[in-house]
């Protein structure tokens, strides 16, 4: 006999997870069905984000940076470090039970939030009375009945044709998680977050890693000033980046992988590496879901077409995150998540693309919201833009890191703030004042009047808004 809710979520990620708690709050009877698995076989709830993506990649930045400030930057504190070695197991290992720790804080939240959790792969089946039927199979198969449905099933890693992931020599994210021991060489295809967060991870350890890009410009997304700041820290680094290359014939091999390709000048090249992570993007994942069954509509992305409320063609079924147009970011499926809830709820969801932040965890750090110089350039938008240094700042000083800049941009009439960009260290945690200050439509003279602590990276933030109208507080 089937098991009747009010919602059905269809996916235990970022977008899946928190919109069925919210659901959960606002008084609904709700199932979440996930089908992540840990080493053990048990439920591992959180998506691609807690298992194989934001959560790990995170963790293992962490230990590496640590291994290199031991290794290059402990001197210059007086402190004598010898002999410093890496663990590449105990690493991992600790990167694992991080995950697992998320995976069971979100089962906690499940259980106090009155969430019915399923584990296994949810599919439809059919229209049914009041509702979708929706099969689960899992270690045993369940039949559930949901009034409203929430797909939220995520994206996989797209693959590169002639070069299927293996996970051995040719890695996707889930792979580059998964490395054993330092490669010699490492060859990563795409310079996007996961491309530059993993080549940042490896190179850190002591491995050789070239970075295969087929855009002539590096970070294409980022506001140009900024990627190039970015560009020239990775480059001292170490990191080699190659732009404007086609790869051609990928041979993989227990040797390695070879990697034919021609560079921006039209020569031929060839690269030898131990092991190739692919990073070219993500498709939206309707794999098993059985959409026909009940004439789900699919765009020409392959993702659920939804319209501005998350509402799918049919009836009561919406869709959220990764599976849906935007960009692919948890903390926008996050959103979604919420605002469908409530919406559900008869409520006001509301999700605001312009301001969605989005950060390179890389060192320097890479973070940014609203429009880049160039978008507004091409928009035909008079504006005014301000930056500052962090090599200006004390805070950054005493750090041990004055790399980058904060970069402010603000209509040239009313002053409102249309972007913000940064690079540098901590950026991630000091773009969110930016987002709240566009949320609330103010002005750079806002911020250049707000007062920031001394001595703190965020008077970067401050200063960077003052000059927006050519002033300084920095003597």
């Amino acid at each position: 006999m089937s098991k009747q809710f009010d919602v059905v979520v269809i996916g235990g990620g970022p977008g899946g997870y928190i919109a069925a708690i919210r659901a959960a709050q606002l008084g609904m009877n709700v199932a979440c069905i996930d089908e992540w698995k840990n080493d053990k076989g048990g439920p591992a709830p959180g998506g691609t984000c807690t298992n194989v993506g934001c959560i790990p990649s995170k963790a293992l930045l962490q230990s590496s940076e640590h291994f290199e400030h031991a290794n290059k930057h402990f001197a210059d504190h007086g402190i004598t470090a010898t002999g410093v070695k890496m663990d590449v197991a105990k690493m991992v290992a600790r990167k694992d039970s991080v995950v697992k720790q998320n995976n069971d804080g979100i089962l906690y939240l499940f259980k106090k939030n009155k969430v019915s959790f399923f584990h296994g792969r949810g599919s439809f089946v059919k229209a049914a009375e009041g509702g979708y039927e929706i099969k689960v199979a899992g270690a045993t198969e369940e039949t559930l009945v949901g009034k409203q449905i929430i797909i939220a099933t995520g994206s996989n890693a797209r693959a590169l044709p002639g070069a299927a992931f293996d996970e051995v020599n040719i890695l996707s994210n889930d792979g580059a998680l998964r490395i054993g021991a330092v490669p010699k060489k490492l060859a990563l295809i795409g310079s996007g977050v996961i491309g530059l967060e993993m080549g940042s991870v490896w190179r850190r350890l002591g491995a050789e890693v070239t970075v295969l890009e087929g855009l002539p410009t590096f970070l294409g997304a980022v506001d140009e000033q900024i990627a190039k700041e970015a560009k020239k820290a990775f480059d001292k680094q170490g990191l080699k980046i190659e732009l404007g290359v086609k790869v051609g014939e990928i041979k993989n091999s227990k040797k390695g992988v070879s990697i034919a390709y021609t560079n921006s000048k039209g020569e031929a090249q060839t690269l030898d590496a131990d092991k190739l992570i692919i990073s070219i993007g993500r498709v939206p994942n309707t794999i098993g879901l059985n959409a026909e069954a009940v004439g789900l509509q699919l765009d020409e992305r392959g993702a659920i077409a939804v319209d501005g409320d998350c509402k799918t063609n049919l009836p009561g079924v919406w869709a959220v995150g990764d599976v849906v147009r935007g960009p692919m970011l948890a903390h926008k499926a996050e959103e979604e998540g919420v605002a469908v809830a409530e919406r559900m709820a008869g409520q006001h969801g509301h999700v605001n693309f312009n301001t969605i932040p989005w950060v390179i965890y890389t060192s320097p750090e890479i973070a940014w919201v609203g429009r880049t110089e160039q978008q507004l350039k091409a928009d035909g938008v008079k504006y005014k833009a301000g930056t500052f240094p962090f090599l200006a700042n004390g805070r950054a000083r005493a750090l041990g890191d004055t790399t980058g800049m904060v970069k402010f941009l603000a209509d040239a009439t009313t002053d409102e703030i249309l972007g913000v960009h940064m690079v540098g260290p901590q950026v991630s945690e000091l773009i969110s004042e930016a987002v709240v200050a566009m949320e609330f439509k103010a002005s750079a003279e806002d911020i250049a009047r707000i007062c920031h602590a001394h001595p703190s990276l965020s008077e970067a933030t401050k200063e960077a808004a003052l000059a927006v109208d050519k002033r300084t507080l920095n003597f």
